[in-house]
């Protein structure tokens, strides 16, 4: 089976609001090929299966913020009078049992992997982040005992200058 979209255009459109891997609405309901007020509501109906750690909304600040980060027109809004909400992976993963049709399904399989390639790459990069710093606190030891060298070695030309002359 083809997949109907790309792990990279998904991991695209993940982003970090809250200390927390989301996806907006507004993104999802492209994936999803709904509109945006249909994927809301939808959620709505089924409000009990998106706990706060599945979904929140943005707070009037995070929405203004996220807002500017794009040139908006008036004319253009495109859903954005209202604060998007925000789907988590476990959120993300629950859409699947509220929008039940195939490319819903596909769709998901796709975002979940998204995610896990994401969560690969960050772990990745905490593993290199610690090789550098031991690398570092190796190598500085080791640069301390050249600079220490070199001191002792400059300290030793100062005392066996013999004068010539008067």
């Amino acid at each position: 089976m083809k997949a109907l979209i790309k792990i990279e255009a998904v991991a695209q459109i993940i982003r970090f609001i809250r200390g927390e891997k989301v996806i907006i609405d507004r993104d999802l309901a492209q994936l999803y090929g709904v509109e945006t007020r249909t994927l809301k509501q939808a959620v709505r109906r089924n409000i009990k299966r998106f706990p706060s750690d599945f979904m929140f909304v943005l707070t009037q600040k995070e929405f203004s913020f996220w807002r500017s980060q794009f040139v908006i027109s008036n004319s253009d809004k495109k859903g954005l009078r209202y604060a998007p909400m925000a789907f988590t992976e476990q959120g993300v993963a629950m859409l699947s049992s509220v929008l039940n049709n195939e490319k819903a399904i596909e769709i998901n399989i796709a975002i979940m992997r998204a995610f896990v390639e994401l969560r690969k790459f960050l772990e990745s990069n905490k593993n290199l982040a610690k090789k550098i710093a031991a690398m570092e606190e190796k190598y500085d030891g080791q640069f301390q005992v050249v600079f220490e060298a070199i001191r002792q070695l400059m300290l030793e030309d100062k005392k066996q200058k013999n004068r010539i002359g008067f």
